[in-house]
């Protein structure tokens, strides 16, 4: 079996593969100070409960954004789950794509992971935006290159930012409003954060198809993603697993299997 895992900026994403059929996935804080022995005494007890062998593990693979805290979770495989893990940006980790941007070095590992989930998945070209801490859109082309992309705030990152420069204006949750005007000051805030969120994400579409010159799928992906497609047709497809089968593919093409 294959542990993977996604460590982003507020959540690190435990997933275990059994060839392609996902058998579990554990989500918990990003804290860097977290040691090896802490992240395996959590994450053995929660495959216990789904009957997940820790001695099942034959290999694993790391996307991660907090450099920090990488050597804790690289740690944890060589101790813990069946030697190093492959880790994403290192020079022997083939991705199987070329980074057509200025700077590969600077892209998110989780970003082109999920562009090589979204083109084996969905073809290209495409458009993938992912909510998270911050919300990326980023480009995928019609040979599955990673071509560039836009990274924007994230949502509940705006909505608490809001909150705290604002005396009087509370926290509210990142819901849909029914009426786009707000008769108080909760509902206008709902309001702004939602729909205007909305009008971000239509725009920075159509901008970006205009730009590229060609029609292109739009696939979203990360906890909100559900949500906000509810609420517009200009995304054509949710995927909450993108990151992490895209993990699985690049260790399945590195490994030989």
């Amino acid at each position: 079996m294959l542990l993977a895992i996604d460590a982003g900026n507020t959540n690190v994403v435990f997933a275990v593969y059994d060839g392609d059929d996902l058998k579990g996935v554990f989500r918990c804080a990003n804290d860097p100070n977290r040691t090896a022995d802490e992240y395996a005494v959590w994450l053995s007890q929660l495959m216990q409960l789904r009957e997940i062998p820790q001695d099942s593990i034959s290999g694993c693979i790391i996307a991660s954004v907090v450099p920090q805290g990488l050597f804790n979770l690289t740690s944890l495989c060589e101790r813990y789950y069946g030697g190093p893990p492959l880790v994403i940006g290192e020079e022997n980790v083939d991705l199987g794509i070329d980074v057509l941007v200025d700077r590969p070095d600077h892209v998110g590992a989780d970003r082109l992971v999920t562009a090589v989930s979204a083109y084996n998945r969905y073809g290209g070209p495409s458009i993938v935006i992912d909510f998270g801490t911050a919300t990326t859109f980023d480009v995928v082309d019609k040979d599955g290159n990673y071509f560039g992309g836009v990274i924007a705030p994230g949502i509940n990152l705006s909505a608490e930012a809001l909150h705290m420069a604002s005396a009087q204006l509370p926290r509210v949750r990142v819901e849909s409003t029914p009426e786009v005007i707000g008769k108080s000051t909760i509902p206008a805030m709902k309001s702004g954060i939602f729909w205007g969120y909305i009008a971000m994400i239509e725009g920075m579409i159509a901008r970006i198809k205009q730009e590229y010159g060609a029609s292109m799928k739009v696939v979203a992906t990360g906890g909100l993603a559900a949500l906000f497609a509810e609420s517009t047709d200009s995304i054509d497809q949710t995927d909450r697993e993108l990151t992490i089968r895209g993990l699985l593919e690049v260790y399945n093409r590195n490994s030989g299997a």
